[in-house]
């Protein structure tokens, strides 16, 4: 069917997990097409397009145009409006548990926001400047929701015997999880009541089985075209083998040791070449061996070792007067030494330029 033959068209794509929860309730309510139709933003161009720009502003998927009326963008707002809609088609989705809607909160507010970390080719991940960050998160974030489940449960769906919006939220944002998590060698980051929830569901519920394999189908897509390839700690990897600098940040060589958080370390040099000398380097090297190595994954760390180099330049603690030279060295033309990114902040007396 058309869509303009349907009274409401569902803009769409198999492998969106947000827009997947509309299409549970499109399914398990058995909303007909000639209600609800299924198209792909294609038809009017993609999400970029002025025809589509034209119902959501946003540019962004899932949409749920009304023949006559507004458009609803938002999956979340979309669901109301079907369970509204459609009352008297099928499951409520609104079981009396709190739970239902507290789980699918969790999941929009704290999951959905730093999904991209997952697929997307760089940072930033909602409020997270690196990966790695946003999928520790993501890893406790789960097992927060994890620890709402009932132990003894009764039933296929979170809530027990009836399905919920918590259902319908989680379940598609999980087929991502489930198949990207391995990618950046997260073995067993589902915590257990997820796990058995997650596979139990999409064996014993038909339209589960159907929403699994239709993201699926696009996620392979993706794979077959290579789109991890270039994503950090999916296809890309730090190979270099480690240096000095891991033995000191892991405390196996001793260092005077001047400022230290849970990205920065920073260290007085031993062969010091003014009278305050000191190193700033990350802690996770993130394959940053030198600074032609960097990309849009290193905004956040590379800031922030400048940042550390600026505070520790005001200390007069340290040696450092009325300013200082910060000098990162690039590979062997520059005299760098140690496969390590690290920035030097030198002090303590008047430096001449152009340097040697």
């Amino acid at each position: 069917m058309s869509a303009s033959a349907a009274k409401s068209t569902l803009y769409d794509m198999p492998v969106s997990n947000n827009g997947a929860r509309c299409r549970l309730i499109l399914y398990k309510k058995q909303i007909p097409q000639e209600e609800v139709t299924v198209a792909s933003p294609m038809d009017l161009g993609g999400l970029k397009s002025p025809e589509y720009r034209a119902l959501n502003p946003q540019g962004k998927m899932p949409l749920l145009s009304i023949d006559g009326g507004v458009s609803i963008p938002e999956s979340d707002t979309i669901c109301r409006y079907l369970l509204h809609t459609y009352a008297d088609s099928g499951p409520d989705f609104l079981p009396n548990d709190p739970k239902s809607n507290l789980i699918a909160r969790l999941h929009d507010m704290y999951i959905t926001t730093i999904q991209g970390a997952l697929y997307k080719p760089a940072p930033p991940f909602g409020i997270y400047g690196t990966r790695s960050d946003a999928l520790n998160e993501m890893q406790k974030q789960l097992k927060i929701i994890d620890d709402l489940i009932d132990d003894d449960v009764d039933g296929n769906y979170l809530c027990g015997s009836e399905v919920s919006l918590a259902d319908a939220s989680l379940f598609p944002t999980m087929v991502f999880i489930d198949d990207m998590f391995p990618k950046f060698g997260i073995e067993d980051g589902i915590p257990s009541k997820l796990a058995k929830w997650f596979n139990g569901v999409r064996e014993k519920d038909a339209d589960f089985a159907k929403v699994y394999d239709e993201i699926t189908g696009g996620l392979n897509s993706w794979q077959k075209r290579g789109r991890w390839d270039t994503i950090w700690m999916a296809g890309l990897r730090d190979e270099e083998p480690p240096t000095l600098f891991d033995k000191l940040i892991a405390g196996e060589i001793p260092a005077n040791v001047v400022f230290e958080d849970d990205k920065v370390f920073a260290f007085t040099d031993i062969n010091p070449a003014a009278p305050a000398h000191i190193l700033v380097i990350p802690k996770d090297r993130m394959g940053l061996s030198g600074l032609r190595k960097s990309s849009p994954e290193h905004i956040e760390i590379l800031g922030r070792l400048l940042v550390t180099a600026g505070d520790l330049a005001k200390n007069g603690e340290l040696g450092f007067g009325d300013g200082a030279r910060i000098v990162i060295n690039d590979g062997p033309d520059a005299g760098q030494e140690i496969s390590h990114l690290h920035v030097h902040v030198l002090g303590g007396r008047s430096l001449s330029w152009p340097p040697g």
